[in-house]
């Protein structure tokens, strides 16, 4: 039988979802197709609208060998799974003549645990164990929460959070949880043979392609033990973020709050000298907590280095312990002594770690209002890491809509642990770039448009010009106009000032769930919406409603983020430039992301406007603008204006 061939069936695939081919992602297919036959690797920007998830699918599926994909957002995991696989498996069977298994594969937590629900969580109050549904009043939030888990869990096949909708509270979700170290595991457990963790993990076995989350990918890298099934093909999707999800699961952190917990959970299962030298060790760390200011700790001060040493000592003490007796007094022991030994443990690897003192290590203070002062300690770098065990054993292809930064690939590869493309040398894996472009005329659909009259944003004090400029952008834009913000006291003093001088709604993140508030911003052209982080990301929205994409300042990372800040250093330190490889690329991958969210289809028009003049005027502009979509670009704030009367006008006359 001859082999189907890739363009064949890429033409099959997208017609099944209803799509239309475009060069790009014929490139993309075939450069996805060429590394994994060569087992080499490659890192592909695919602009907007180019087709991306088919673009890696199809040439994977054809190729048979098991796949794993990897993406940053829940909402694509979705897509993925719920949409873009099974028509493609069914649009390839003639061809292929199988149908590729496919599954989702999450951590151990994201599932409910029938072990929990049942038995109930082991609590840190003296009386041991409750039950959480009667603790919690029926009229309560959380009580109204707990109890329609309990009626879901009868209910659904996967015991997966994110299919459970609308969605509980983490408080409330905690409750019928665990981590992979609380588990017991699904031989000692009695509920072990209808385990919905388990039962993914089997399905993940069975599959061709298991589509899981950068977290889940980076334990796999980091545990040691394997999480993933084994795969000789690994997509990573929204590649941009992985650097940063890595340094998440690479995270570690302590607060009195936990260790006190632990401390509770442990105190029932070992001899009282044990529990009192552990209780003992976390007083001493709460009171040097209480006086935390801040900041990083570049060495460890000898109070707080006392503490962790006497933490460490305790709970490996502990550890010992409760490994060693068996009390039977203690209701459902097993997951009793699962529980605390998962906390105790966490707060020894943790302890040891920052006592440990490693050169790549990052220690700091940080203080919440409301939470107190944390303990937190993160790699200076994960690029070692993500060097070593990404690239070994299989093909691996990074894809994203933003890639390249300031004009190539680099930035990003270097991040990764590779080296400039090109360059060859001992344990460095070889690596291809390529950027297929966008079906979108940036030219012609959108303006990049710089306020460069206004004021210099300032570390503090309102710029009022900036809210000017802003009311009378949102005006002639009639509305449409999505404001990425810096930070969230910016997003809220633009939202306070406007809704007093404007008559435009405006919507402001935190005010109600993002997914409604993106359904409002979506339902009404005349509706504005503000706010920071997850905006400048996760805002898919086509159309009228979307014309103009205002961000108040550059996003540099705040000069007092310790680990960023340690990063910068540790880059000027080895001779290069710390602010361009750290702050600049970190700002210009955020600013290129926002600029993503103003053409989402080929009938978008608009402007994206940046309310700071260092954008047109310093030397790091230029670097900046790189790496945006290629916008017709001005300064005039008066064409700007009549562009957007212009598209407003449009877009009414449309009826729209």
């Amino acid at each position: 039988m001859t082999k189907p061939s890739l363009p064949d069936l890429l033409h099959a695939a997208v017609s099944a979802v209803g799509g239309t081919e475009r060069p790009g992602q014929v490139a993309m297919a075939e450069a996805v197709a060429e590394a994994i036959d060569d087992n080499s690797h490659r890192l592909i920007q695919a602009g907007t609208g180019t087709g991306k998830s088919l673009g890696y699918l199809v040439p994977a599926l054809a190729h048979g060998e098991r796949v794993v994909v990897a993406t940053a957002t829940l909402a694509l995991q979705r897509q993925l799974v719920e949409r873009d696989l099974p028509r493609t498996v069914e649009a390839l069977h003639p061809q292929l003549r199988r149908r590729p298994q496919f599954a989702m594969l999450k951590g151990r937590s994201n599932y409910l645990c029938l072990h929990r629900l049942h038995e109930g969580a082991p609590q840190d109050e003296e009386e041991g164990l409750f039950d959480q549904f009667e603790a919690a009043t029926p009229t309560s939030k959380l009580g109204q929460d707990l109890l329609r888990l309990r009626d879901w869990a009868d209910e659904t096949e996967t015991g997966d959070r994110d299919d459970l909708t609308p969605g509980v509270s983490d408080k409330a979700w905690s409750q019928i949880s665990v981590s992979s170290r609380e588990c017991l595991g699904a031989t000692k457990c009695a509920y072990g043979a209808e385990c919905f963790a388990e039962a993914a993990r089997e399905r993940a076995k069975l599959a061709d392609v298991v589509v899981t989350n950068h977290a889940l990918l980076a334990i796999d890298a980091i545990e040691g033990a394997p999480v993933l099934p084994q795969h000789e093909v690994l997509i990573v999707d929204e590649a941009h973020e992985l650097v940063s999800r890595v340094t998440g699961v690479a995270t570690g952190e302590l607060t009195p709050g936990q260790v006190n917990r632990a401390v509770k959970r442990s105190a029932k299962l070992v001899d009282e000298k044990i529990a009192d030298a552990l209780q003992t060790a976390s007083e001493t760390f709460e009171r040097v907590m209480e006086l935390a200011l801040p900041g990083r700790l570049e060495e460890i001060p000898e109070d707080l280095g006392y503490a962790l040493m006497s933490l460490r000592d305790a709970s490996r003490n502990v550890i010992s312990a409760i490994g060693a007796t068996r009390d039977k007094s203690v209701h459902d022991e097993d997951a009793v002594r699962k529980q605390a030994l998962a906390a105790v443990e966490n707060i020894h690897s943790v302890a040891e770690r920052i006592t440990n003192g490693s050169e790549y290590d990052v220690v700091w203070y940080e203080r919440h209002d409301r939470f107190g002062a944390t303990l937190r300690v993160a790699p200076l770098s994960v690029s070692g890491l993500l060097r070593e065990k990404l690239f070994e054993d299989r093909s691996v292809v990074l894809t994203s809509a933003t890639l390249k930064i300031g004009g190539d690939f680099n930035g990003v590869a270097a991040s990764l642990g590779l080296s400039p493309e090109g360059v060859e040398g001992d344990d460095v894996p070889l690596w291809k770039g390529l950027d297929v472009g966008s079906p979108f005329d940036y030219p012609k659909q959108g303006i990049l448009y710089v306020a460069k009259h206004l004021a210099t944003p300032g570390r503090e004090g309102t710029r009022g010009d900036m809210m000017d400029e802003l009311a009378e952008l949102i005006e002639a834009a009639g509305g449409r106009t999505l404001g990425l913000f810096s930070s969230m006291r910016g997003a809220k003093a633009a939202a306070e000032e406007l809704r007093g001088r404007l008559d435009n709604p405006i919507l402001l993140q935190g005010e109600e769930t993002l997914g409604e508030l993106i359904k409002n911003f979506a339902a009404d052209p005349k509706t504005c919406l503000f706010g920071t982080l997850s905006l400048w990301q996760g805002v898919d929205v086509p159309g009228p409603s979307c014309q103009l994409v205002i961000m108040d300042r550059i996003p540099f990372p705040r000069p007092d983020d310790p680990l960023m800040s340690a990063r910068q250093k540790s880059v000027e330190e080895h001779g290069g430039n710390g602010f361009m490889a750290v702050a600049a690329t970190h700002a210009a991958l955020l600013m290129a992301q926002g600029a993503g969210r103003l053409v989402r289809a080929s009938g978008d028009r608009g402007v994206v406007a940046v309310l700071d003049p260092r954008l047109a005027t310093a030397r790091y502009g230029s670097f900046l603008r790189a790496t945006l979509p290629d916008f017709w670009y001005t300064n005039d704030r008066n064409q700007v204006r009549r562009s957007l009367a212009a598209i407003d006008a449009a877009a009414q006359a449309d009826g729209k």
